[in-house]
């Protein structure tokens, strides 16, 4: 009884019946051959998923004229125009913007031309000193002769520093987070759990402006942290979805200072201030403001410019069930270019824009055999997924089908190599991410379709909700997630050429990337074409 008991926990373990999500490796029986049968609708349309197709798509994509496919480029533009002329070859219908192919999707670029702080005789430096963070910033200058200290920066129904205060046209210096009492219990939440003032910085940020403040200064408890975690947007330009060239920012100009800094600012007035702050972490009504009599100069110059991206859709109408609609997502971005240096991304994304062009013609000729998919499916390419999961978060926020329409996400990111963990010595294989977490019927539907047509083994490791990767939340299928809408993310793991010039179109393994698109076919002309739409059986998280 004993060993048959760890037996059934084992099963039930396997099947993410216990622990939160599957994170095991699921092996096909090949005991039982697959079905070649072309009397098999979904196995006669896989046949024309074929190598030399895959071929000519990458090595398309990923050639030095698309010059690394980065966001608002023209290599970017042009790998929107290759796909959307695919689509008009398979006679896809024109459901975009224009009578076209495309979505319009506007980014903001922004980065420091010159961020200078000046306060008193001292001259503090960017990056050591102090930082900004360029997306919140309004182009200005910055005067005054003095600072005034105002507690945590808070305006709350249980804590409010602004009361009976006039901060307008003042520079105030206020704390990171919140007060709280000597166990950590919060004034504000009543509980050891944060408010939104100590989640959210740009809360304070706001109250500032509301209040008419010139600029606010937050003091970091650990700036060099701050630095390192966010180094990419402070020295980079960062990329922001939509059009914010001239739009004004809801909070005021905001610069985080080293408590070095902080203390020079405070000065000799600094033990009185921090007994005032015991004294209020103590439990008493005590009020931190403080007058700082320094001159400020700063000043804050932007590069903003906007561009339009696109992302690109193929759409293939559905017959009995044409209202519900599966989309078949993939991004086509990649990094760009650094100086003549072109970095290609052919498995990450040329991969999986190739399998999604791929999927797209077999649905067509479906149609074009009078025998199409019940419910309707929209193969959607999107930009801006290597600056945060743009594209797919504009489409999921701003859907061309209504998103409670919206049966499952089947998306495919990096699909056409081996990961570290395997070789081509190994048993071919896919990383399986979000099948169970909204929708065990997605989870089972896949594993049916694998054992049936394909026989990949399926390896379940990165969807464990431990995995210290968190791929997960770091692909465009996670923005459907986010609305409730199941999610399937195929990926083939990582490998040493990620975002490096050598991830090139030569180490694709053409055999293995066909092996893996006719599997994520199956699954989606399953989806399609069940009676019953999937069930939602998880939590958004």
């Amino acid at each position: 009884m004993k060993y048959f008991l760890v037996f059934v926990i084992n099963i039930l373990v396997g099947q993410g019946l216990i622990g939160q999500y599957a994170s095991h490796k699921m092996m096909p029986d090949k005991s039982k051959a697959v079905v070649t049968d072309f009397n098999d609708w979904s196995y006669k349309l896989s046949t024309t998923i074929s190598k030399k197709d895959l071929k000519d798509h990458i090595y398309t994509l990923a050639s030095d004229a698309y010059e690394g496919r980065e966001t608002g480029t023209d290599g970017n533009t042009k790998a929107a125009h290759y796909i959307a002329n695919e689509f008009e070859k398979l006679g896809l219908p024109t459901i975009g913007d224009n009578n076209g192919y495309f979505q319009p999707v506007a980014f903001t670029f922004t980065s420091w031309e010159k961020l200078t702080l000046d306060i008193g005789d001292m001259s503090y430096k960017l990056l050591r000193d102090f930082i900004s963070f360029p997306q919140y910033s309004t182009p200005g200058e910055v005067d005054a002769d003095e600072i005034l200290f105002l507690g945590y920066g808070i305006e709350d129904e249980d804590y409010n520093d602004y009361k009976n205060v006039n901060v307008a046209g003042k520079v105030i210096m206020v704390f990171d987070g919140e007060p709280t009492d000597a166990s950590g219990v919060s004034k504000i939440t009543k509980s050891q759990d944060k408010s939104k003032w100590a989640t959210d910085w740009t809360n304070k940020s706001k109250a500032a402006k509301q209040n008419g403040a010139k600029m606010l200064f937050i003091v970091s408890n650990d700036l060099k942290t701050m630095i390192n975690e966010n180094r990419r947007q402070l020295v980079n330009r960062v990329t922001q979805l939509g059009n914010f060239e001239g739009v004004a920012q809801a909070g005021a100009n905001t610069i985080f200072l080293s408590s070095k800094v902080a203390e020079d600012i405070i000065g000799a007035q600094r033990d009185d201030l921090i007994m005032r702050r015991d004294k209020l972490i103590a439990g008493e009504e005590i009020s931190l403001l403080t007058q700082l009599p320094l001159s400020v100069q700063s000043s804050f110059d932007l590069n903003r410019r906007v561009l339009e991206g696109q992302n690109v859709m193929g759409f293939i109408e559905g017959t009995s069930k044409k209202d519900e609609v599966i989309v078949v997502s993939a991004h086509y971005d990649h990094v760009g270019m650094k100086g003549d240096e072109v970095y290609n991304g052919a498995d990450d994304n040329a991969s999986g824009t190739t399998t999604v062009l791929e999927i797209a013609e077999a649905l067509a000729t479906a149609k074009k055999m009078k025998n199409g998919p019940k419910r309707s499916v929209l193969c959607l390419l999107v930009t801006g997924e290597e600056k945060g999961l743009l594209g797919s978060e504009y489409y999921a926020s701003n859907p061309v089908f209504p998103i409670e329409n919206t049966v499952v996400d089947v998306n495919i990111d990096m699909v056409g190599r081996w990961g570290k963990e395997y070789n081509s010595e190994a048993e071919p294989y896919i990383y399986v991410i979000g099948s169970d977490r909204l929708s065990q019927d997605l989870h089972d539907i896949n594993e049916k379709n694998n054992q049936k047509y394909s026989q990949l083994l399926l390896d379940y490791k990165y969807n464990s909700e431990e995995d210290p990767n968190r791929f997960y939340f770091r692909s465009d299928h996670y923005n459907f997630a986010k609305h409730g809408v199941p999610a399937i993310f195929f990926f083939n793991g990582v490998h040493d050429d990620y975002h490096r010039l050598t991830d090139t179109v030569e180490k694709i393994d053409l055999n293995l990337m066909e092996h893996r698109a006719k599997q994520i076919f199956h699954t989606v002309w399953d989806l399609a074409n069940r009676d019953d739409r999937i069930r939602v059986n998880g939590v958004v998280k």
